[in-house]
């Protein structure tokens, strides 16, 4: 998902290697980052300026089931970035994640102290503090729930959403008690580029504008989509799904952008704004 942003966003003005375990794009070539040796030799051929490690597994509950390839994926992965950006001296970009903290405040800003829930949020929190420990000229850049990518990329609430719509349901069980901000990859890989032009490193909250819920984007969604008469949304709790989401989650994961604000260098458009120019770029004729 936010792969597929960076390499439009940066392709114009950068000479890029993208590399994945999944290739399925021809811009793509295989690469798995927990194999350090074959990582280093991929990432020394290239001589990069930069080296952006925005890979991770991202599924809660296979990251419960699978605890020792998750902190080997999200956590010793990252290490090995850090060893190789220090070896090339150059900076290194890493994705975090507003699922670090616990949702007990009404919102998180740059600096409130994470307390993670379970092993995906453990993983990408460790990930955060080897990366600010290790590497001096570092961008650690924590999104909030996702959005990108389209019908082929995107694994997150949107595209569950509109696969429920094409299937053809007329009722939405939605979850009333789980809120955050969500994030558009393109705005994001945007936000990135200005933050390495200015040289401002360090960690950065990097989410859409607008404290919202599960329950509102899908209102919003159906809004959007002008299907709110003729799809019904029927708010549930998180028990409702307990059985196939079974991860604990953070009951708020709201960001905010303070530190980008207070630089002047906030591009993240409002939410609403966003998911609107989401549905109109990748989502044309899905519902045809």
């Amino acid at each position: 998902m936010l792969g597929e942003a960076f390499y439009v966003q940066f392709k114009e003005d950068f000479q890029l290697k993208c590399t994945d375990i999944d290739v399925n794009e021809k811009w793509l070539s295989y690469l798995d980052f927990r194999d350090f040796t074959a990582y280093r030799k991929d990432v020394l051929e290239f001589k990069p300026d930069y080296l952006f490690h925005l890979g991770a597994f991202t599924d809660l509950e296979y990251c419960e089931l699978h605890v020792e390839e998750t902190y080997k994926t999200n956590t010793l992965s990252v290490e090995n970035a850090c060893y190789i950006a220090n070896e090339l001296k150059i900076p290194l970009l890493y994705i975090s994640t507003a699922g670090i903290f616990d949702g007990n405040k009404e919102f998180y800003d740059d600096w409130d102290k994470p307390n993670p829930l379970g092993h995906y949020a453990r993983s990408k929190y460790a990930g955060e503090l080897f990366v600010k420990e290790n590497v001096r000229e570092h961008l650690i850049c924590r999104a909030g729930w996702m959005m990108g990518g389209g019908p082929r990329k995107d694994k997150k609430f949107i595209q569950k959403l509109m696969k429920q719509i094409k299937d053809g349901k007329q009722q939405l069980f939605i979850v009333n008690d789980k809120d955050g901000t969500p994030t558009f990859t393109h705005d994001f890989a945007r936000n990135v580029k200005a933050l390495l032009e200015t040289r401002y490193w360090g960690l950065y909250n990097m989410v859409c504008g607008g404290q919202t819920s599960r329950l509102e984007v899908c209102e919003a969604l159906l809004d959007i989509l002008h299907l709110k008469e003729r799809i019904k949304i029927t708010p549930v709790n998180s028990e409702y799904y307990k059985d196939v989401y079974f991860a604990q989650r953070p009951a708020n994961e709201r960001l905010v952008n303070r530190k980008l604000e207070i630089r002047g260098l906030n591009l993240m458009q409002d939410w609403r704004i966003a998911l609107n120019q989401y549905i109109s770029q990748y989502y044309k004729g899905y519902l045809d």
